[in-house]
């Protein structure tokens, strides 16, 4: 796992972890084509959330006080960057999340379990499930994007052994990203929803021990070869948003639900 840092010619300066990192080829079997999986593992109840689907959005169910963490696993047999983000902040760095920024490097289908704020070169801050003026984003200023994650994947650069310029790289894409106004939008439709309640955000919780090396990555683009993007919240406010079903009214069991009587003519 690795974290990069900007520099000419898109050549990054990352981190990779000695930790959670899993070499082993059967991973890619269970992946979807694509660069990488996604998945949050709530590391209180030893299990891994469950990804509910709605209007084109991936949204996940989180428990006030969880601890949990992000595991991004490589798909593909080349290393891969993985710029992540929780609730609008990069979380090697602490900055407002860009994906031009330091990131975790994953062997080929080989994966990585992020569990918290990065520290140091060997510690992290676990992350957790939070109310939102418990969230590290809002404690430093950055209350807008809480509840949301998101995970940029860079394929890296194949060795070039004849001379080129370079080439200029184009502008980011923002087509496939959600706009500051779509995402003020969400909010106000999830605290205006019947039934709504408190959001949740990520706080920053107790150190542990996560040993890093920083090693070198050369993006193949300046565009991310795939984003995901999970919305986390309270069950009962995704009950609300119509992301989950409404659980049926509580009745008391009849031990004979029929209707008394005699047998009917046919």
């Amino acid at each position: 796992m690795t974290l990069p840092r900007s520099a000419p010619r898109r050549r990054a300066l990352v981190l990779a972890t000695l930790l959670g990192v899993a070499l082993a080829a059967p991973a890619a079997q269970a992946c979807t084509p694509s660069v990488a999986r996604v998945e949050l593992h709530d590391r209180t109840e030893h299990r891994t959330l469950d990804v509910h689907h709605h209007r084109g959005r991936q949204y996940v169910v989180g428990q006030p006080g969880n601890e949990y963490a992000i595991r991004v696993r490589n798909c593909s047999d080349g290393r891969v960057l993985a710029v992540v983000s929780v609730d609008g902040v990069n979380v090697v760095t602490g900055e407002t999340a860009a994906p031009d920024q330091s990131g975790y490097v994953i062997e080929p289908y080989g994966e990585v379990t992020i569990q918290g704020w990065r520290k140091d070169l060997e510690r992290t801050a676990a992350f957790y499930f939070s109310d939102p003026g418990d969230a590290y984003a809002t404690r430093t200023g950055r209350p807008d994007d809480l509840g949301v994650i998101g995970v940029a994947l860079f394929r890296e650069r194949a060795p070039r052994w004849v001379y080129s310029p370079e080439a200029v790289a184009s502008p980011p894409s923002v087509a496939r990203q959600e706009s500051a106004a779509d995402a003020k939008a969400s909010r106000q439709a999830m605290e205006s929803s019947a039934g709504a309640s408190t959001p949740l955000g990520t706080g920053h919780g107790r150190r542990e021990w996560s040993p890093a090396q920083r090693v070198e990555f050369e993006r193949a683009g300046s565009r991310p070869d795939q984003r995901v993007v999970i919305r986390y919240d309270r069950r009962e406010n995704l009950v609300a948003r119509g992301v989950l079903p409404r659980p049926r009214p509580w009745r008391e069991p009849d031990p004979f639900p029929g209707a008394l009587g005699f047998v009917p003519d046919p």
